[in-house]
């Protein structure tokens, strides 16, 4: 067993303010168009990976959707590689070849960013089953929002979650809004985590704008999964100040409804309550956020000098075995082998 080492609060509040810097600065580079493609923002949701982080070790696993810069920076992914994938170059956590939904960094357990709506919970579980089937004692976190709920992935992997008693968390960021549609709207449930008593999955509700609220309740369910397998499910129920992505205006939700959650911003919070016990003083905090927009503008500057994929790596990681060129088999299966008729795996 490795302990968890109480993450020290200052340090997590720094997190977010980095978190929140990068999505802003993320934010003005798309809108310079320097970056491409879709680009999901998570502004004001930064209390539910950095307390889901705070709870567990550096090798658990972790996996979530498509908004997921925050968790590969929660992770320990640095900004550099983390806006170089933004920027589509080589330098990138996924060498430029995924993008602002696919951020991949094996090394710190981040295991995704994934674009399709809850087809990455099956692979969260196919993560848990593989520590329990060579004993060990981590846990994976799976991430996802409360569109993914109503996904027929979403029950299958929890119906086999509950059979197998996997070590693993499912953590429903549920930030009200399934791109534009209300979860009152979506969902035919008066609280998303009666889906898990379903499956008999302990589960619990959580405020998601609460940093301490976070990672106590993570802690809570991870030491008790430690201890004997078994699934879990926390509904965190937080707010994205932004659009679904970069192209929605969010004219869905009022002004009202926004200034109201504005004033719970899970940043303000965490620094009130520091600053309340004398953890922290304004000019300590000044220096933080300070810090931590020099090191996304670092960041910027190190995404822009850095050199695109050479052509010659396009078809990489299309297969197992790495780039395939028109024309050739895949080792494993020649041309005679095949079935008579059959179209090659790598042409039109």
């Amino acid at each position: 067993m490795h302990p968890v080492e109480q993450r020290d609060e200052v340090e997590m509040l720094s997190l977010m303010l980095l978190i929140r810097r990068f999505e802003e600065r993320a934010s003005q580079q798309y809108q310079a168009q320097k970056i491409g493609g879709f680009c999901h923002l998570y502004i004001g949701q930064e209390a539910v990976v950095t307390g889901a982080v705070a709870a567990v070790r550096d090798d658990d696993y972790i996996i979530t959707a498509y908004r997921d810069h925050a968790h590969a920076l929660a992770r320990g992914t640095s900004p550099d590689a983390c806006m170089a994938e933004l920027f589509g170059k080589e330098t990138g956590c996924s060498r430029g070849l995924g993008g602002s939904m696919h951020f991949f960094d094996k090394q710190n357990h981040m295991y995704g960013g994934h674009a399709i709506v809850a087809a990455h919970i099956p692979l969260a579980v196919g993560l848990a089953f593989a520590i329990k089937y060579r004993g060990e004692d981590r846990v994976t976190l799976c991430f996802f929002g409360d569109g993914a709920i109503n996904q027929g992935a979403f029950h299958e992997a929890l119906n086999l979650a509950a059979l197998y008693r996997l070590p693993i968390v499912f953590i429903c960021e549920n930030n009200l809004f399934a791109m534009g549609t209300s979860v009152q709207r979506s969902t035919s449930l008066r609280q998303i985590v009666d889906r898990a008593e379903g499956y008999d999955i302990p589960g619990e509700i959580v405020d998601g704008m609460n940093f301490r609220e976070v990672r106590d309740k993570v802690a809570e369910m991870v030491d008790s999964i430690r201890k004997e397998p078994h699934p879990a499910f926390l509904e965190v129920r937080t707010y994205r100040y932004r659009g679904h992505s970069m192209s929605d205006p969010a004219s869905y939700r009022t002004k009202q409804e926004l200034e109201k959650y504005r004033l719970d911003d899970p940043i303000t919070r965490l620094r009130a309550q520091l600053t309340r016990e004398g953890k922290l003083t304004n000019e300590q905090f000044d220096l933080l956020d300070k810090r931590a927009k020099e090191t996304v503008l670092a960041a910027v500057k190190f995404a822009e000098k850095s050199p695109q994929p050479p052509l010659d790596t396009l078809y990489d990681y299309t297969y197992a075995n790495g780039a395939m060129e028109p024309g050739h088999h895949r080792p494993e299966e020649p041309a005679q082998k095949r079935r008579e008729g059959a179209p090659s795996p790598n042409t039109d």
